[in-house]
């Protein structure tokens, strides 16, 4: 028994569970606090304690998270995909 097919099973088990839990906690919560703003969503000026809009998140202090930010283009590429065909299946009963 080669020790390397001993160690490979379990770290592919545990890295399967990691990145099921990271894709679910993507669905469950999409946004994560702004990291310019540390989720805020303003800054306050040292002088007359003015205030200003985050532009990084546009003053909500959130910010998507990467895997929902895939997620979100792999749905967008889907549909651009997908929509052509419905359209000339559609024409072609009109």
């Amino acid at each position: 028994m080669n020790p390397l097919n001993s160690l490979t099973a379990p770290f592919i088990i545990v890295m399967l569970f990691v990145a099921l839990g990271y894709v679910w906690s993507c669905a469950v919560y999409p946004y994560k606090a702004c990291r310019a703003c540390r989720g805020v969503g303003f800054f306050r000026s040292p002088i007359f304690r003015a205030i200003r809009l985050c532009r990084r998140c546009d003053g909500t202090g959130r910010t998507l998270r990467a895997g929902r930010r895939v997620y979100n283009a792999a749905v967008r590429t889907h549909r651009s995909l997908r929509d052509p065909r419905r359209r000339n299946r559609r024409d072609d009963n009109h």
